[in-house]
């Protein structure tokens, strides 16, 4: 395969910003789903979906020349494998917040170093979507993306068998929820801010959840797990989420980190382009191995296992 012309490089790079608001449109109305029974023509789709039909199909014909979707005949269009996903598993919702709210924070990014979104809302990215349900819970969907491979980290961790895990940030309690149908001696609790949407008659008799704020306090555990947490703050708020769990820690406590290192050199890594979303969202960032390290030590813990999205950490004996 012939290597792209510099040419062709620099025009994927400034047209990819016309993929994410189109993705987002399509996905919001919903039209793979319109097209899960086979390939129907766009006029169908756009009357079923409330589309105007000239544009669907020049936003379909714009997705499907990199895959997603495919016109089988002039007008005509069916799913791809990649379209298949903006039915469900959290990508749709991913390709909704992208393409709409995060779309407008990126918009907004310059070479300054702060956060764009709260000067563009008016508050910062938490308490906007405290304030708004429907995007709260998509993006609580979102954040289900990729649990199974999350579950998979975790189960990867050598466990006692019967210690009591806590899921710092967990969210709806999936991540937990889906360690603890593989280890039946486990349990579990989910930490996270009241207004999580979740459904707690789901979580059985070994899984509880406590609302609070991670700043101020997190229930006391064997086993602290943080989640695509950490990567949202700045290394000083980072630090301080990780000295509250800390305080709350035994000396023989281990906390669990899944998160992106992110490697060196010029090889594409999707955490290269999402540490710019952290930046413009909140200021946060993707982390390095030395980077990872210093945090560490800031939040008052000692790397024991650093790869690639799984870090394992002790609190550092001299703060027991």
């Amino acid at each position: 395969m012939s290597a792209a012309s510099p040419e062709a490089v620099i025009w994927n790079a400034v047209r990819g910003a016309l993929a994410t608001r189109a993705l987002a449109i399509v996905a919001d109305l919903r039209v793979a789903e319109a097209l899960a029974a086979g390939p129907r023509s766009v006029d169908a789709v756009a009357a079923e979906v409330g589309a105007d039909a000239d544009t669907l199909h020049r936003l379909l014909r714009a997705l499907a020349s990199d895959g997603v979707f495919a016109e089988d005949a002039p007008g005509v269009f069916r799913n791809t494998e990649p379209s298949e996903l903006l039915r469900s598993s959290g990508w749709d919702d991913f390709a909704h917040l992208f393409g709409t709210v995060w779309f407008q924070a990126v918009g907004g990014l310059d070479a300054a170093g702060e956060p764009t979104f709260p000067p563009l809302f008016g508050t910062g990215f938490w308490a906007w979507l405290e304030a708004n349900a429907d995007e709260r819970a998509a993006f609580d969907r979102a954040m289900e993306q990729g649990s199974d491979r999350r579950v998979e980290r975790l189960d990867s961790v050598d466990w006692r068998g019967d210690e009591t895990v806590v899921d710092v940030g967990g969210g709806n309690g999936s991540l937990l929820l889906g360690l603890l149908d593989r280890r039946p001696g486990l349990r579990g609790i989910v930490f996270d801010l009241p207004e999580t949407v979740r459904d707690e008659s789901g979580f059985g008799d070994r899984c509880t959840f406590v609302a609070g704020d991670f700043f101020d306090r997190v229930p006391p555990g064997d086993v602290f797990v943080l989640s695509t947490i950490l990567h949202d703050w700045d290394d000083d708020r980072a630090a301080a989420i990780l000295r509250t769990i800390r305080a709350a820690a035994p000396a023989d406590a281990r906390l669990v980190i899944l998160e992106t290192v992110v490697p060196p050199g010029n090889d594409p890594h999707g955490a290269k382009w999402l540490d710019l979303l952290m930046l413009a969202l909140f200021g946060g960032r993707e982390r390095d191995e030395a980077q990872w390290r210093a945090l560490l030590d800031a939040g008052g813990f000692e790397p024991a296992r650093i790869e690639d999205g799984l870090i394992e950490a002790r609190p550092r004996p001299t703060d027991a």
